[in-house]
């Protein structure tokens, strides 16, 4: 019998630990487009985690010109993978480059977050906004989903995750639309702000 109890309390401590895994769902903004290897806001994340928790993990599931629908026909799966404790949704940018329609965008992050929740998942919002020359009107509508959503959503909110220097062209890369390697940190910052209280034990 004592044998027995041996074996079992050593294959429990052989079973794996499960980390407090953040699930990043993103576009090219979070996936480290145009950047060296590494040196994305995404990796100081990951960083930062590994610092705060040995168990605390980032499973960064971003895409490249990923839209909000494609991002919420991958969410399910990424879900049900990863388990996470807390989903960072930063979509929406191609959506409205692409000139779609913001009631369209609006539905599929809510729906996204009504299956955060579902699998027990806490959620951080990224908001983003369009470059004015796509017109007053699409420019306004847009940029007032993500407020909007958060709101009747009583999700955690970032409202723009590149507000420090948008209007600098210092700050982004040769093609006027992605952040450079200097303004990383600041985004970096922006999300570590609002996600910290979201983590397992962490404060309001």
């Amino acid at each position: 019998m004592g044998k027995l109890i041996l074996l079992m309390l050593v294959g429990l401590a052989c079973l794996p630990v499960r980390a407090d895994t953040v699930l990043l769902m993103g576009d090219s903004i979070s996936a480290g487009y145009g950047l060296p290897a590494g040196r994305g806001w995404e990796n100081l994340l990951r960083e930062k985690l590994g610092q705060m928790n040995a168990n605390y993990t980032l499973a960064n599931a971003s895409i490249s010109g990923e839209t909000s629908a494609g991002g919420s026909a991958r969410l399910d799966q990424e879900l049900a993978l990863h388990h996470p404790a807390v989903v960072i949704l930063e979509l929406g940018a191609n959506d409205g480059l692409r000139g779609m329609p913001p009631a369209q965008l609006e539905a599929n992050l809510a729906s996204m977050i009504q299956r955060c929740r579902a699998a027990g998942a806490r959620v951080l919002l990224l908001g983003m906004r369009l470059p004015p020359n796509y017109g007053a009107r699409y420019y306004e509508s847009y940029a007032a989903v993500y407020p909007r959503l958060a709101e009747k959503t009583g999700s955690s909110f970032v409202p723009f995750l590149m507000e420090e220097f948008a209007a600098d062209p210092a700050w982004f890369q040769a093609d006027g639309v992605h952040p450079n390697e200097t303004a990383q940190p600041l985004m970096f910052e922006k999300v570590w702000a609002k996600l910290a209280a979201l983590l397992p034990g962490g404060k309001p």
